[in-house]
């Protein structure tokens, strides 16, 4: 029965990575030898809602046909029934860069059909912030560390402003041979850099993909868990941020009380502190620290 199971739980990946539901289904037709099996196709079938199967391709002879299609167009078959055949191909894994967090943002999402091409814009995260290195990871995985990193390269001249001010764009392009080029530009200056990264160069294997993608499931909690604590403490560090720089308007130190200027001051160094010594903190913690800055904050607000 475990055997069994597999094919249909193949089925609901293949439904689920389509975002389709199975009602969407128009026509089942059976290719491969064990779609001969009448428990396969009964379980198929039960599966489907009792949806009509389509016997009339033979499932052994299907994937042969369409091996042979497939050879004779990589290798240039001047037949033009094989010529009008367009094969496509889609990203086994999803793309991304590390992030601040040692979180994964995605800029190509798994199951993209390629070539394709997208953009994604990252601000600086410190003052004055001079460099941004780029680490390219392939994976499901919310840390980025969780997956496979493909290459890193760094992009330099960044002009010195206020943190969250300077952007750069950073943009993956797959082409038809499955080549990934990774290039970050700085928005003000123009300034470019790139990484190539091709098929043969530390991309993984089918079964290090399925090992990816069955760990992404079974991880799921920890993940999102993993993923909301580190937003969660992004934010207090930017609301931390806000308050420093607003404390020191002299609009502010004009218009607000002397002794509750202290005591937004004292809060801000306390939690300052406190984020420092406690890089660990949990998500409700990191919330609530955040919740309180604000209102004691408040006035700067």
């Amino acid at each position: 029965m475990g055997s069994f199971n597999k094919c249909i739980e193949t089925l609901e990946t293949c439904l689920s990575d389509a975002k389709m539901k199975k009602s969407s289904v128009e026509q089942v037709i059976l290719v491969g030898g064990s779609t001969r099996l009448p428990k396969v196709q009964h379980m198929l079938q039960e599966f489907l809602d009792g949806k009509e199967l389509c016997k009339s391709v033979n499932p052994d002879e299907a994937v042969a046909y369409g091996a042979a299609v497939m050879a004779a167009k990589l290798s240039g078959s001047t037949v033009k029934s094989v010529q009008d055949v367009l094969l496509h191909d889609v990203t086994p894994l999803s793309l991304g860069i590390d992030v601040l967090g040692d979180v994964l943002s995605v800029v190509i999402p798994r199951n993209t059909p390629i070539p394709t091409s997208n953009a994604k814009e990252y601000y600086t995260t410190y003052d004055n912030q001079s460099f941004i290195a780029i680490e390219v990871y392939q994976g499901e995985r919310s840390r980025s560390t969780d997956n496979h990193l493909l290459g890193k390269f760094s992009i330099y001249e960044i002009p010195p402003a206020p943190k969250g001010v300077s952007s750069i764009m950073v943009r993956f392009e797959i082409d038809s041979d499955g080549i990934l080029t990774v290039t970050a530009s700085i928005e003000s200056s123009g300034k470019m850099e790139k990484l190539v990264i091709s098929n043969e160069s530390g991309r993984l294997s089918k079964e290090e993909i399925d090992k990816m993608v069955n760990d992404a499931e079974k991880y799921n909690l920890e993940d999102q868990e993993f993923k909301k604590k580190a937003e969660a403490y992004n934010a207090l560090d930017d609301c931390l941020y806000r308050m420093k720089n607003k404390i020191k308007e002299h609009r502010v130190k004009t218009s607000v009380h002397p002794e509750i200027l202290k005591l937004m001051q004292k809060a801000i160094d306390d939690k300052a502190e406190w984020l420092e010594e406690n890089q660990a903190a949990s998500l409700a913690e990191l919330y609530n620290m955040k919740v309180d800055l604000e209102f004691i904050c408040k006035p700067l607000l």
